[in-house]
This record gives structure tokens, C-alpha cells and sequence, in this order.
């Protein structure tokens, strides 16, 4: 499943065949006809796919597209268990964003991406302002009513959580399950659902409010509350003078057993890639990290201030990880891709096998 475009007229999603990856065959295009697409989640076990898309004529100020939404991105939720055949299931995004609604934007910049675990969706929109997290029954947003209307659109809510207008919401990475060993002696509440959920740096040289990796307590999922924030002290590498973002851009979303409820990865830009270890989600910590050299390939960062002024920086923009315990790190400077693994203390972390499980 490839994005096609992300904010060039004429976007879209389309389905490839990479059975033979040195002959990839183009399978459907899903939707086209689009001006922004972005981070997609297709279920393996049942070929639903939520699909980011936009058709807004002009974002700022907006100016509709064929489609009415409001927002710069929504969600189009498609059947591709056969991917020849896609299937239009509904159009889904925040009451407010809606074609007909009136009054102010809902998170006029709209999703980022959602991720699936289980019968709960869990949607971050805003990216870097004006965030929300939201969490939607599965079963309810896939079989309940499809028109577009502000009830319709609330009909599968379970929660949401308004983030300060200075963060947005990039992406909402669920872990459920964690046992917090400082609480065991306890008798209640022992073990705690998270979402980590990430705000993206976007301005050169530190230019903005700072950002940062929060982790939302979600085990009474109806009362969502942030309990924790992750940041890297910019006095440790000077990073606001180094060029390019300073910030956290992503998370890693995997769910491969090595890491789960022990590491989340986040993708920090000029400051590399950071392991943070959640298994006491209330502490999170930073168990290691990697900052990629640059190269001949990295492209300059610049910014404006009566002058142009350009530094060439590093910039790790995506992170993921596998069952092997590989991370890879895809650098949004054109540096290339960066595969790499724990060693040390943080290689002891995701080793160690959790009491009871």
C-alpha cells in the first residue's frame, strides 16, 4: 500500500504486488484525485485499510475540494482483503470537519495517521499544533452509520484528549498491558494501557515552542490523561545550533514482542534516533541512542532571518523496528536509510523476559 503524492494535485493510494521486490507490479489504485495523503494502517488479518487523504482546494486559508471536507486530511476507510477489488467502506474524520459543517475547524490540519490494536482505533490529529488523541470503537466505526454527519462521526468515540494548542498529535502508539514492577506490592491498578503519543518538531533551528513524546495513562480509556513526557535536553548536543529540526518527529510502531511494553524508538532529527524505555510508562527514560554521521547525500537545512543562512545536519525522520530486533531510521535529508540495533544495557532490556508473561 503506497502513498502517492502527499501534497501534490492529483494524489492518491495505490496497491502494489512485491512478491518479486525487484519487479514490483502495480496491483489498484485505490482512490486518486486527492491533494494530501500521509501514514496509512492496513490490517494484515482482515485488509481493511484507513487511508489519509484530503482534496482541500487550498489549505490556507481553506478552499474546498469536490469532496466538502474541511480539513487538510480525514481518513478514507477501504476493504482491500482483495487488493484488485477495493472496497469503499466510509469517509471518517472530528464533527466540525465535515462536508456542511459551519463554525470553526475541528484540527483544521486533520489526521496524521491512526494505528489499530484490537477492536480500538486510535487516531493523533494536528501533527504539531492544535492536537488531539482520539480513541473509536473498530467494530462500531466499520458497521456503524456511514454518512458524514457530526453525529455519525461521534457515534464510535470512546475518548478524546485535547493536547495544548503548541502540540499536536503525530503519531498514537498504543502499549498496552505494562506491569510496573515499582508497583507490585500494590493490590490495585499494578498494570497500565498507554498511548505514546508524539508532537512533530517542524521549524529549523528550534523556531517554534518545543516539542515533545507524551505518554497518556488510557486504562479507564474514557478518561485518557497525560503522565509522563519524554524529551532530549537540546545542552546535551547543542542541537538548536546544529541546523535542520531539533525534536521528535515519530515514533516506531511495532508491535514485535523484543520491544513491546519495554522500548518505544523515537525519531528525533538532528538528534538521531532515542530508545525510551516505558516499562515504567509514569518514568519514561532514555535507555540509548544513535546519531547517523552525514554524508555527501545530506541536503542543507536553511533558515531566514533578514539573511538566508543553510548547515548541512542530519535529520532522522522515521523509525521502525522488527522482530529480530533491527531498527531502521530513514533520514528526511536524503542522507538514506540507517539500520541499526541495541547493544549494552538497553540490548539486556529488550532480552529480559517480564515476570508472568
Amino acid at each position: 500500500l503506497r502513498t502517492v503524492g502527499n501534497s501534490a494535485p492529483n494524489s492518491g493510494h495505490d496497491v502494489w504486488d512485491v512478491t518479486d521486490p525487484a519487479k514490483p507490479q502495480k496491483v489498484s489504485t485505490v482512490v486518486s484525485g486527492l491533494t494530501s495523503t500521509h501514514k496509512n494502517w492496513w490490517e494484515c488479518e482482515t485488509g481493511i485499510a484507513y487511508l489519509i487523504s484530503g482534496d482541500l482546494a487550498k489549505a490556507e486559508p481553506p478552499e474546498l475540494g469536490p469532496s466538502g471536507w474541511r480539513t487538510w486530511r480525514m481518513t478514507k476507510i477501504y476493504d482491500l482483503s482483495d487488493p484488485a477489488k477495493p472496497v469503499f467502506i466510509r469517509d471518517f474524520g472530528l464533527a466540525g470537519q465535515e462536508p456542511g459543517s459551519t463554525g470553526p475547524i475541528t484540527v483544521a490540519h486533520g489526521a496524521h495517521g491512526p494505528i489499530v490494536l484490537g477492536d480500538r482505533v486510535y487516531f493523533a490529529y494536528g501533527t504539531s499544533t492544535d492536537g488531539v488523541l482520539q480513541i473509536v470503537d473498530r467494530q462500531k466505526l466499520l458497521t456503524g452509520p456511514r454518512e458524514p454527519t457530526a453525529a455519525n462521526l461521534n457515534y464510535p468515540e470512546i475518548s478524546r484528549l485535547y493536547m495544548s494548542p503548541n502540540w499536536g498529535g503525530h503519531t498514537a502508539f498504543p502499549v498496552l498491558g505494562i506491569p510496573i514492577a515499582d508497583w507490585a506490592p500494590n493490590t490495585k491498578g499494578r498494570v497500565r494501557d498507554v498511548v505514546v503519543l508524539v508532537s512533530e518538531a517542524t521549524a529549523n533551528e528550534c523556531r517554534e515552542s518545543r516539542h515533545a513524546t507524551f505518554v497518556v495513562d488510557v486504562t479507564t480509556e474514557t478518561r485518557p490523561f497525560s503522565v509522563a513526557t519524554f524529551q532530549v535536553p537540546e545542552s546535551t548536543g547543542n542541537f538548536c545550533r546544529r541546523g535542520g529540526r531539533f525534536g521528535p518527529h515519530s515514533s516506531s510502531e511495532s508491535f514485535a514482542p523484543i520491544f513491546y511494553r519495554k522500548l518505544v524508538f523515537v525519531a528525533y532529527f538532528n538528534a538521531g534516533v532515542r530508545a525510551v524505555d516505558i516499562r515504567n510508562p509514569y518514568a519514561p527514560r532514555e535507555a540509548a541512542f544513535y546519531i547517523p554521521a552525514t554524508t555527501e547525500r545530506t541536503a542543507e537545512r536553511c533558515v531566514t532571518n533578514g539573511t538566508r543562512r543553510c548547515k548541512v545536519a542530519i535529520q532522522t525522520n522515521n523509525v521502525e523496528a522488527d522482530e529480530r530486533g533491527f531498527v531502521y531510521l530513514a533520514d528526511r535529508a536524503n542522507t538514506g536509510l540507517h539500520i541499526v540495533r541495541l547493544s549494552g544495557e538497553a540490548a539486556k532490556i529488550a532480552t529480559h523476559r517480564e515476570v508472568g508473561r
